[in-house]
């Protein structure tokens, strides 16, 4: 009864959580991420979280309702073998780590994480494709947070120019193998891999949150920051 009221609430709120973002493109005509100079670095910063915060809210209800869908209890608390995609990132872990990090370290590991989750995010769209029971509601909120993820980038790196006055930062990161054509796993490998990509996104899509509220707890009071 409890899992027929939330996906009901869900269907309710789904509607207003896409109505709710703000959209971060801020490119010219001719396609070149520009400064935005109609756009404070203050008011950016608080588009780019607001962006992560709906990231974050819309992961946990994908992963919530996948193993709602897919995944017996006794499967949700064993995922041994199955790592994390950023797992070799040099994005800080720890408390101490993230507290003593730089305010450009800060934004460098945000952008490491949004673009290293870019792709698996569309190999998972593919594979949701192929499930004959997955709800509409999972494939919509996957590709929804899908197509925000690369507008958080662009937000992220048109702030990284605009506090930093740094160009375009690529990240070379490598997908481990999960892009591979051709490869057809057997079924419950195949939802299990698909569980581990929710999970660790939903993980590192907090990770961006916290780190982009951070920053913006140190643009104004530095030493209560915690």
């Amino acid at each position: 009864m409890y899992k027929t009221f939330r996906g009901v609430w869900a269907v309710l709120l789904w509607p207003n959580l896409l109505a709710s973002s703000v959209p971060l493109d801020c490119r010219e005509e001719q396609g070149i991420l520009s400064r935005c100079p109609s756009i404070s670095q203050e008011k950016l910063l608080d588009r780019v979280i607001e962006h992560a915060e709906l990231i974050y809210r819309v992961s946990e209800e994908s992963c919530s309702l996948y193993e709602d869908m897919f995944i017996p209890l006794q499967f949700q608390r064993n995922q041994v073998g199955y790592a994390c995609i950023t797992k070799t990132l040099p994005v800080p872990s720890s408390k101490n780590e993230i507290q003593q990090i730089s305010d450009k370290w800060l934004l460098h590991s945000v952008l490491m994480l949004v673009q290293s989750w870019i792709e698996p995010l569309v190999y998972l769209q593919t594979s949701l494709d192929r499930y004959n029971a997955a709800p509409e509601m999972l494939l919509n909120k996957t590709k929804w947070v899908s197509e925000k993820l690369i507008s958080l980038e662009q937000g992220v790196v048109v702030l990284i120019k605009k506090m930093l006055d740094e160009g375009m930062l690529t990240i070379n990161h490598s997908e481990q193998g999960l892009l591979q054509n051709g490869v057809q796993p057997q079924m419950l490998e195949s939802v299990m891999r698909d569980y581990t990509l929710l999970s660790c996104f939903k993980k590192d899509a907090h990770k961006m949150e916290a780190f982009l509220k951070l920053l913006k707890c140190r643009q104004t009071d530095r030493y209560n920051c915690s």
